[in-house]
């Protein structure tokens, strides 16, 4: 498993952190997703041979915000 951060623009609430958390936890591969709307960047534990950092980023794109590693 690897640990990765990614900086999150445009979450506007905690239920909008919740829904990136879902999102990301639903996808095959992402052992655990914590994102904190205080500091707008999300913390992933995937498994890279089943999903790329891309894919994360896509992932939080087509929920509607923008996503940048850290």
């Amino acid at each position: 498993m690897t640990k990765k951060k990614f900086t999150i623009v445009g979450m506007h609430c905690v239920s909008c952190a919740m829904g990136i958390d879902g999102d990301l936890e639903d996808t095959e591969g992402i052992k655990t997703s914590c994102t904190n709307y205080a500091k707008a960047q999300t913390e992933v534990e995937f498994d890279p041979e089943k999903v790329s950092e891309e894919q994360l980023v896509s992932i939080i794109t087509k929920a509607g915000y923008k996503a940048e590693p850290m």
